[in-house]
């Protein structure tokens, strides 16, 4: 019997995402939760990350599964939205059991977000609670909500023209029973690019008074152009630094810590396939991967669909973001 997939991360077995956030502060978070447990790996290839409970992801590291990964906004700060999860899972008995207590491992990573809403308010621990108490199989809500609430992209002119982004996600069967899927927060320093046609679908505008006009004419400034003028070169000193893509890649194939690695990392080229520049040093990018059921796959074809369903879920999150007053 075939499943019939609706283009989300819960598509793979054991998956459950909730968000939580504060649409007038204009920050939130968002938990995947991966039942009794998930082998996990990372990709963190951009130059200003903020993480928890990474190193452990890492091959020749004792533990071998996850519980749980929180995706948040609120620079640093955010990072507090995790506590909130180990609170949900320990009262289900649910983590690492150390003989004197069960812990969960939930490792976290954020993005940036102070530059739009109120930048006093940030996701915490009760936040993060908030997110796993709304977590469920569905397919989750895309754009302006849970960490991609305030997320934006096309920075090099700095918010006043930007445009807003948000959260994506995407699945595929690739055959054999196996299905992968993605979860993506795009708050990328570039733009945004339909990597079939190149066309770029959100980025640095042209002029402040874009977003007023209907005209589409030239609305768009080509972060990369910019970049290769006098003029852009002299702006990246002052460009802003409040960048970052984060996300999971998760699928029902068995792997293990390194192959999970692997997969992560080769993920995480989906950002390059849709963000022109990716991985500066302006962005944190960090890609999680996890890996939930039993079935036997071949690393290679999972590695080769990786990107381009991260990719997929890159371009969910711009298509569905609605615009914010902060940005007009």
């Amino acid at each position: 019997m075939t499943m019939t997939l609706r283009d989300s991360i819960t598509d793979v077995e054991n998956i459950k995402v909730g968000h939580a956030q504060n649409s007038d502060a204009m920050t939130g978070c968002t938990v995947i939760l991966c039942g009794k447990g998930a082998v996990a790996g990372i990709s963190q290839r951009g130059g200003a990350p903020g993480t928890r409970e990474t190193d452990l992801l890492r091959p020749m590291h004792m533990v071998q599964k996850v519980h749980a990964i929180m995706l948040a906004g609120g620079s640093a700060f955010g990072l507090d939205a995790a506590g909130g999860a180990m609170r949900f899972l320990e009262e289900k008995k649910i983590g690492f059991n150390t003989g004197k207590a069960i812990v969960p491992i939930v490792p976290s990573a954020i993005i940036y977000d102070l530059g739009i809403g109120d930048p006093k308010v940030r996701p915490d621990a009760q936040m993060g609670y908030e997110s796993c108490l709304n977590a469920s199989s569905n397919k989750p809500e895309e754009g302006n909500y849970g960490a991609g609430t305030g997320a934006t992209v096309g920075k090099i002119f700095g918010m006043q023209r930007a445009m807003k982004s948000g959260i994506g996600t995407s699945s595929k069967d690739i055959g054999g029973g196996i299905i992968i899927g993605a979860i993506a927060v795009v708050n990328a320093f570039g733009d945004v690019v339909n990597y079939r046609t190149r066309e770029i679908l959100a980025g640095a505008r042209s002029s402040a008074r874009s977003l007023k006009t209907t005209s589409q004419e030239n609305f768009f400034a080509d972060t990369l152009e910019v970049m290769g003028t006098l003029i852009g070169r002299g702006i990246l000193s002052f460009a802003s630094k409040q960048n970052t893509i984060i996300g999971v890649i998760a699928t029902n194939a068995s792997l293990d810590k390194e192959g999970a690695n692997k997969f992560a990392e080769l993920a995480a080229d989906g950002i390059t396939l849709s963000v022109q520049p990716a991985f500066t040093m302006f962005d944190g990018d960090t890609v999680f991967s996890l890996s939930t059921g039993k079935k036997k796959a071949d690393i290679n074809i999972l590695c080769a669909y990786a990107p381009f369903i991260f990719a997929d879920a890159i371009m969910n999150a711009v298509k569905a973001a609605s615009q914010a007053e902060d940005l007009y």
